[in-house]
Formats: structure tokens, sequence, C-alpha cells
């Protein structure tokens, strides 16, 4: 993947405050897929101590919109028009990782799934999986990566 490529989406993702406060990082890029990893932290937990499936979503939803970005042309921003997870199982364990893989990139739409794993001791369990439609924004909208 060309340097301009990476350098856009770890710029953009630094934007997004939600990932500062979740205290998730890219971990990967690659045209086409990137990876994100969110450590265990007892700020994110729901009711029954399991990671929240809202911090489970959001990493889900950023590996994939970072993944189309990826492939996306220079001057192109990202954004979310929908998406579809399936909760498989509950999220528990030292640290989050999702993979955002594009399925098809268009000229308007980039199809992506993603699923999100939970790793504790070296072992490594599948907690979700998405499916997300990006759209490609042109920048003379305004918006930027």
């Amino acid at each position: 993947m060309p340097d301009a490529a990476d350098a856009r989406v770890r710029d953009s993702f630094a934007k997004q405050t939600i990932m500062a406060t979740l205290g998730a990082r890219i971990s990967s890029v690659k045209a086409g897929e990137v990876e994100i990893v969110l450590p265990f932290s007892d700020k994110i937990l729901q009711q029954h101590g399991f990671i929240h499936a809202g911090a489970v979503s959001t990493i889900a939803d950023s590996a994939c919109g970072y993944a189309a970005l990826s492939v996306m042309p220079a001057d192109a921003a990202v954004l979310t028009t929908e998406f579809k997870i399936h909760l498989l199982s509950p999220a528990k364990g030292e640290r989050l990782r999702a993979v955002g893989r594009v399925v098809r990139a268009g000229k308007k739409l980039v199809i992506t799934i993603g699923e999100v794993f939970a790793e504790e001791g070296g072992v490594s369990k599948q907690v979700a999986l998405i499916t997300a439609s990006m759209m490609v924004v042109e920048t003379k909208t305004g918006l930027k990566d």
C-alpha cells in the first residue's frame, strides 16, 4: 500500500476522539484492510462485566470505514451509510481486535465486512460480525478524510 494512503488513514483515525476515549489504536493498514485494537478497560463495560456492544460496534464500524478509505481516491472522504452487526458472543478478554475488509469498491459505495475477536492468553474468539456500506464523499462537500 502506498505510504500516502496509510498516512491518510492513520491521520483521519487520530481525529476521531471516540477512539482516544475508548483507548483504541490502529495496528495494521493494508489496501482494503484495516485492523483496530482495543485493550480491556473497566471503563467500557456493561452491567455484566463484558465490553459494551457500543464499543464493539464502534471499533468494527471504524475498521470497515478505514478499510474503505484505504481504497478510495486520495481526495475522497468516507461516511458510514449503513451497518448490521451480529454479536456472536460476550466480548471479554485482554483486548478486542477488529478487522475490516473491502468486499466491493464502487464509485459511490464501498461494501465491507468486518470481524471482531476477543483475545486472552493467546486465544482468539470471534465475538462479532459486521457488514457495512461506506459512502465515497467528494471533497467539494467540504468533508476531509
